[in-house]
């Protein structure tokens, strides 16, 4: 894996659906134009992933959707414990597959995926300007990208928040 992007799902309607639990909560409107929006915006960048990981949410599942008009056809592998999943399940997941792609996108939710987002930058060492980008929280459908060396250490390379396009 040379790049990796850590992408939180785009905003859910607050309303579960009628006999679903949280897991079901689709989209809301809003949610499906900034998803599709951050697709745009990788794409112009050259950041198409080789591999998508999304959880089994019904709200990553449709950002996904959103978000991989602009690309074409990528494998997606829907994997459940990805639901909710803390940071350490999440970095778990993306080191079983870090072989298989150049490019992997992570597609999860709060606090799991804003957490391992940050202990990626300490551990890179990345300045405190950077960090206070994070200090904020991880708006829905936003990005983290990071390169990754051939040891698998990954740097800071990108942050893409609906509002910044």
């Amino acid at each position: 894996m040379h790049r990796l992007i850590l992408m939180r799902h785009a905003e859910a309607d607050a309303r579960t659906p009628q006999g679903g639990g949280d897991i079901d909560r689709p989209l809301s409107v809003r949610g499906r134009a900034e998803a599709a929006a951050i697709g745009r915006a990788l794409a112009a960048r050259g950041f198409k992933p080789d591999l998508a990981l999304v959880s089994a949410a019904t709200r990553t599942q449709q950002t996904w959707q959103q978000v991989s008009e602009t690309f074409g056809e990528v494998p997606l592998q829907i994997i459940e414990h990805l639901y909710d999943a803390d940071a350490t399940t999440l970095r778990a997941e993306v080191e079983i597959n870090e072989d298989q792609s150049g490019c992997v996108l992570v597609l999860a939710h709060n606090p799991g995926i804003h957490q391992l987002a940050v202990d990626y930058l300490v551990e890179s060492a990345a300045s405190n300007a950077i960090l206070e980008k994070f200090s904020g929280g991880f708006p829905t459908a936003s990005c983290a990208i990071f390169s990754v060396d051939a040891a698998g250490r990954p740097t800071f390379e990108g942050w893409l928040t609906p509002s910044a396009l």
